[in-house]
């Protein structure tokens, strides 16, 4: 079979190759796959980059979820059938044309979810929705966080709409702004403009802002937290800026901000199977009633891999960038 492989760290663009390798077999509670879409996440550029949390030995395969149909079953394997769609969202190596993956991790994938939205369904919304579950907000509570116009911080918007939650989106060029509006993504505000702050003002009023959820980095998660009332709580979720973080200490010791970080694999790992069951039936229910969208920008076939990875490092991009084998 055909897979994306890299023989060293480095710029995906240029170590990542089609590669013919052994077509692999499931094992006891494992399923084989044959892949039908597989999304470019920044944290799949990263591992590639060497740059995450997460290093392959090398050679090394690349992606971790994808969208497909069922070849085979592993001994023990009797909740999934041969033929069934399933989604997965922690498959490493999933940039290919068949992936062997645990059959309790896949996601089963009902007819009214198309492949473009069920090959995301898992990371990104998954980590959106873990995202507001770990911030344990009301209703009626505010919270504020930038990059505001990625995949997570849209379905952050939606997702915390359904549940009476207010977003502030902080993006970095006033296009974001209508950007986000013309998907119905409202109370945005660019901070590319000096009287940035003036308008976060006019959106959020006297309300104090609980929490916030920082993607970017440096100075931006300073700004964040600016913003946060006493005793919020910031979450550092990414990095996709600086792997700093620049924050007043008059903000944390006078405000008593509390910082965490977010990463879905110990976040996902510590959850019990029915928090899991519950937040994805949440999911499935939002994607499929068109509540929750989950916009494609470009699809590549895997030898396009090089324009792929440069698609994807795009500013001003308004859907996730997919792989079809």
């Amino acid at each position: 079979m055909r897979a994306l492989v890299q023989p060293q760290f480095g710029d995906p663009a240029r170590v990542l190759s089609v590669q013919e390798v052994p077509d692999p077999e499931p094992g006891p509670g494992q399923a084989l796959v044959r892949v039908l879409l597989s999304p470019i996440h920044n944290h799949d550029l990263w591992t590639v980059r060497g740059s995450y949390g997460f290093k392959p030995e090398m050679p090394a395969r690349a992606g971790t979820e994808a969208v497909g149909v069922v070849e085979a079953l592993g001994e023990g394997v009797e909740h999934l059938a041969v033929g069934q769609r399933v989604a997965t969202g922690g498959s490493f190596g999933a940039w290919a044309e068949l992936i062997v993956a645990p059959a309790a991790g896949l996601v089963p994938v009902p007819d009214g979810i198309g492949d473009e939205a069920a090959c995301q369904l898992v990371s990104m919304p998954f980590s959106a929705i873990a995202l507001l579950d770990l911030l344990d907000l009301s209703e009626g509570d505010w919270i504020v966080q930038n990059a505001a116009n990625g995949a997570v911080g849209r379905l952050v918007a939606q997702l915390a709409a359904a549940r009476g939650v207010h977003v502030l989106g902080l993006v970095r060029r006033s296009a974001g702004v209508e950007e986000l509006r013309e998907q119905g993504i409202e109370r945005v505000v660019a901070t590319d403009d000096d009287g940035w702050r003036d308008r976060v003002r006019d959106v959020v009023g006297d309300s104090p802002v609980v929490a916030g959820v920082d993607s970017v980095g440096g100075s931006a998660a300073g700004d964040v937290v600016s913003l946060l009332a006493d005793d919020g709580a910031l979450v550092v979720f990414g990095a996709m800026a600086s792997p700093t973080l620049e924050i007043g200490s008059g903000d944390v010791i006078f405000k008593q901000v509390t910082i965490k970080g977010f990463w879905g694999s110990r976040v996902f790992a510590a959850m019990s199977r029915e928090k899991r069951a519950a937040l994805m039936g949440e999911l499935v229910s939002g994607i499929g009633s068109g509540a929750l969208t989950l916009p494609v920008e470009e699809v590549f076939g895997l030898d396009e891999i090089a324009d792929a990875a440069r698609a994807s490092a795009e500013p001003g991009r308004r859907g996730k960038v997919l792989l079809r084998p």
